[in-house]
């Protein structure tokens, strides 16, 4: 089988392997989609790392894959049956470039027969903001401010959308995402290097700022921004994960007079991983919101190279990229 892994810097390395045997409870996939994650970049392909951690295990970095079961020793799925499946191992999640995975029952969602599997794939990473935004309790009539227009940010603009927010603020320096997120629901758009984001929000909100803010760009200003933009004993959703090695000095100021209820949010390492892609699996069958509009790009695999660097530089105003093998 094929495989790829980060084996320099910034470099993808191709190579071949060994089929991996199934045991009890797992399921052979030939996987033939995959999506590149911010996070992926962000922990991997885009920082340095001392020249002892490379060659990265194999198939780093991907956590988000779905293809075809071939082989089953399980009772709960069968041989032809698609499904999205979450990698395990050392560094959870990170190592699904791979054409063949032996995956464990309980990391496993089935899919439809039918439809675009690389737009199901889009329900794994719209299924965890599914999660975050049941920690919210009712959005309902309330104002949510959202750092980062990315698949992350969008999800959660077109949920909160739809489950009765009153303003949906989405905050972006990208101009082409903040047009992606006027389509998913989003009520007001900010791009903070463009206006002062305090005073817009404030604008936006008569004052009174967003009941709940949610970060999930990752990225240290907008974590800051995110305490800033809250009430009085506002709920702050802390879904994006920063930079590996990376610290965040926090704004103590905001943080004691806003005095807001934190919340970290991650449904991939929860007791059930897989619950929550579920659901949005069932969500997007039934029409509810479809995520897969979030695949704007497709690649062969043998251009994983490039397919992260495209998502890395935002190129071709690109949302999502999948990999494909047919």
């Amino acid at each position: 089988m094929f495989q790829a892994r980060i084996t320099s810097p910034k470099k993808f390395e191709i190579e071949e392997a060994e089929v991996p045997e199934v045991n009890l409870g797992q399921c052979l996939i030939k996987l033939e989609r995959w999506s590149v994650c911010g996070s992926d970049v962000r922990h991997a392909f885009g920082p340095v790392f001392p020249e002892e951690e490379y060659p990265m295990r194999p198939g780093s970095h991907c956590h988000e894959c779905a293809g075809t079961i071939v082989e089953s020793k399980s009772d709960k799925f069968k041989v032809g049956q698609r499904v999205i499946m979450l990698p395990t191992g050392p560094e959870i999640g990170s190592g699904g470039l791979v054409e063949y995975y032996a995956a464990d029952e309980g990391r496993m969602a089935l899919l439809p027969d039918e439809g675009d599997l690389g737009e199901w794939l889009m329900c794994q990473p719209s299924g965890t903001v599914l999660y975050a935004c049941q920690q919210m309790g009712t959005i309902l009539g309330k104002d949510v401010v959202i750092m980062g227009q990315g698949s992350i940010g969008l999800s959660f603009t077109a949920i909160c959308a739809r489950a009765g927010a009153h303003k949906v603020i989405a905050v972006d320096p990208l101009d082409y995402r903040l047009e992606w997120s006027k389509n998913f629901g989003a009520t007001h758009t900010i791009n903070p290097d463009k206006e002062n984001l305090d005073e817009a929000l404030s604008e936006i909100t008569s004052g009174r700022l967003a009941d709940i803010s949610v970060e999930a760009s990752g990225f240290p200003d907008a974590l800051n921004a995110s305490l800033r933009s809250t009430t009085f004993r506002g709920k702050v959703i802390l879904f994006g994960i920063q930079e590996t090695g990376q610290h965040s000095v926090i704004d103590t100021h905001a943080y004691i007079n806003k005095a807001p209820i934190i919340m970290p949010v991650a449904g991939g390492r929860t007791p059930d991983p897989t619950g929550h892609i579920e659901k949005m699996i069932a969500l997007k069958q039934r029409g509810w919101w479809d995520p897969g509009l979030m695949k704007t790009h497709e690649r062969p695999f043998s251009e994983v190279q490039d397919a992260y660097e495209d998502y890395e530089g935002y190129k071709d105003n690109i949302i999502k990229v999948v990999l494909q093998n047919d």
